[in-house]
């Protein structure tokens, strides 16, 4: 290794004393200002999010008429894990190189895409392709679903972007079955127990979420593990309250996954609105499933600051993150209402 470096250092110093060495030097810094300003014009190219897309367009239509039940929420989860990797830079999370390894609220949003996507692809598999507990699950929808669930930043062998394209196949295979009268054995139940079963996972993630967001000013939380039942216990002794508070540097990142987020449960909610419109009359709960697509809405405005801000709860700056909190605890708390409907007789 000494040898190694005495050999380049030998080289560099041949090259700084020989004639033209300045212009050499100048030279390069030249093209490495050039490199950088591209990679910052590239990565912020690459930072836009991407636009929504029509629900009803990605249905496949059944005998010619219309599509068959499922086909929305198929199509929607296949069209959101597709924009996940042809988006402009493509998919960045097992980035290695720049203008990618320096984007970090990128691939915050594309967990948060992620994440939802890995739910819905669950809940595919285990209740809304099966009639009940003991019936056999689809096949492709059992290897759609450990696909996804790949390691997020692999870039070698096998990398993200492949094992999730081979989720895309399965899924879109379960979606061209759906629209088959022939293939009977290919179901989607729209049934409100089904949909309950998913919105409890959604409503889990989004409470969590709202919890961080909400500590990014920090607060001094009572601890209410076992509230509501007194003979509750857990593994160990928790403290009576603890200060909470989310730290500074990951304040961009959780806000860019809640971005993530609500931008796949809208889609996901809309391909719902269709595929379940008759469980969700006949509970009279559109409307409040309408209502949670509204809050999460308002969570894709235009930022108009550059950066992420951070300000007191009534200070003069801004606080994003608890902006955002207030829409994602709204359509959370819409969420628990509609959960309610569903469950009611």
């Amino acid at each position: 290794m000494e040898k190694l470096q005495r050999w380049w250092l030998g080289i560099w110093d041949r090259i700084a004393a020989g004639p033209g060495s300045s212009a050499w030097l100048k030279g390069i810094g030249v093209l490495l200002g050039l490199y950088l300003l591209s990679a910052l014009v590239v990565g912020l190219y690459w930072s836009w999010e991407p636009a929504r897309f029509d629900v009803e367009a990605k249905a496949v239509p059944h005998e010619g008429a219309a599509p068959a039940v499922g086909s929305h929420t198929s199509g929607a989860l296949i069209e959101i894990v597709e924009t996940l990797l042809n988006k402009p830079g493509g998919y960045l999370s097992n980035d290695r190189l720049p203008p990618g390894i320096w984007l970090d609220n990128v691939p915050n949003w594309e967990f948060g895409v992620l994440v939802q996507a890995r739910d819905l692809s669950r809940a595919l598999r285990k209740d809304f392709s099966r009639s009940q507990s003991q019936s056999t699950e689809d096949g492709d929808l059992a290897k759609a679903e450990p696909l996804l669930h790949f390691n997020n930043k692999s870039w070698l062998l096998p990398s993200t972007e492949g094992e999730y394209r081979k989720a895309v196949k399965h899924m879109r295979q379960y979606q061209l079955r759906l629209a088959d009268p022939a293939q009977t054995q290919s179901q989607f139940y729209a049934r409100a127990d089904n949909l309950n079963n998913w919105l409890g996972d959604v409503s889990t993630r989004l409470g969590s979420l709202s919890q961080r967001l909400s500590a990014s000013v920090g607060q001094r939380r009572l601890n209410t593990d076992l509230a509501g039942e007194i003979d509750a216990r857990q593994s160990t002794q928790g403290m009576a309250e603890q200060d909470i508070q989310t730290s500074w540097l990951e304040l961009d990142d959780v806000f860019y996954e809640a971005r993530g987020t609500a931008w796949a449960l809208i889609h996901i909610l809309q391909a719902v609105d269709a595929d379940f419109a008759v469980a969700l009359e006949k509970k009279n709960a559109r409307v409040s499933l309408e209502q949670i697509v509204r809050e999460l809405e308002s969570t894709q405005e235009t930022i108009w600051s550059p950066m992420v801000l951070n300000g007191s709860e009534f200070g003069l700056v801004a606080n994003h993150s608890l902006v955002m909190a207030s829409y994602i605890s709204r359509a959370n708390a819409a969420i628990i209402d509609l959960r309610k409907l569903l469950s009611q007789g």
